[in-house]
């Protein structure tokens, strides 16, 4: 008996881990594949240039301590990654200490820096009538533009990355038409969009379609606009821009609801369920403010009764 109640333990056990909640979309899955869509807009001296250690919004941040956090980050990096494809690989039982590095042994040339600049993007004078912003000077973009800088053998800076860039970085051009986002990032978009028209107080309208819809062009539009240098939650960005195109269809269709029923009653015609449920409860609120109300006494009464 002892052994059959061990094993129903163990199979309780199983079933609640497999049983756990889990995130269906993670802020780190989406950055990896908003990193690699843009990569997809960008040139390189070489392709393991394309993986940043550290976004500064100019080249004259790098100093010694901007050189010190680059040097964190890409040995936390280098060890995440190498704890994961051990475990992948069937070695379950590696813990990741095992696989830390020491930052201070990080070679200085083997930093990348992304630096948000416009200096490369073509000037667009009059796009704007009233400029305020470096961007409103330039082309627009369909994400904020950056280059890519690291030190070379003589600790010096080069440049070797662009993004919206085709071709070699001496004798290329500027382009934003000849990358994509990948096939994954779309899948999430989708993902996310179905997930948040299932809620509670999305999912009975009869045009949830038309809100998927909406949210998902929207997605279309600002997915890759996500600035990482000013945030690492991507998903609470992206949550945000589908509350705003469900809203927006939302407000249209009420509004449109509202000029068939002014039409329907003005013809004498029944309007739609909400309308009457709308003037039923505004019916029952007048009659309970009739009861509420004293009646008036007029000066007549007033000297009958004396």
């Amino acid at each position: 008996m002892l052994f059959v109640f061990i094993g129903y333990i163990i199979v309780a056990y199983i079933k609640g881990v497999s049983m756990r909640k889990r995130k269906y979309l993670s802020n780190r899955d989406i950055l990896s594949e908003i990193h690699k869509s843009k990569t997809k807009y960008c040139s390189y001296l070489d392709e393991s240039h394309n993986q940043f250690d550290l976004i500064l919004p100019n080249i004259e941040r790098i100093n010694i301590r901007t050189v010190a956090q680059a040097k964190r980050n890409r040995a936390d990096r280098v060890a995440r990654n190498n704890y994961e494809e051990t475990y992948m690989s069937g070695n379950t039982s590696v813990k990741q200490a095992e696989f830390l590095i020491d930052w201070k042994k990080v070679p200085k040339t083997d930093l990348i820096f992304r630096i948000m600049t416009f200096d490369h993007v073509p000037l667009q004078p009059g796009r704007k009538k009233t400029p305020k912003t470096v961007a409103d000077h330039h082309t627009q973009c369909n994400f904020p533009p950056f280059q890519h800088w690291k030190f070379d053998e003589n600790n010096e800076l080069i440049c070797v990355g662009k993004s919206h860039w085709e071709g070699g970085l001496q004798n290329g051009n500027f382009s934003k038409t000849h990358g994509g986002m990948t096939d994954k990032l779309a899948m999430m978009f989708i993902k996310l969009v179905e997930r948040y028209a299932s809620r509670s107080n999305w999912r009975g309208y009869t045009y949830n379609d038309e809100m998927q819809g909406a949210g998902l062009l929207q997605l279309s539009r600002i997915g890759l606009q996500f600035d990482e240098s000013k945030s690492d939650n991507p998903f609470a960005y992206y949550t945000a821009a589908v509350t705003n195109s469900f809203t927006r269809v939302l407000n249209l269709e009420k509004k449109g609801q509202r000029i068939r029923d002014d039409i329907l009653e003005h013809n004498g015609l029944n309007p739609s369920y909400t309308r009457q449920s709308e003037n039923q409860d505004k019916m029952k609120a007048l009659a309970d403010l009739d009861k509420l109300t004293p009646p008036k006494v007029t000066t007549i009464e007033v000297k009958q009764k004396k």
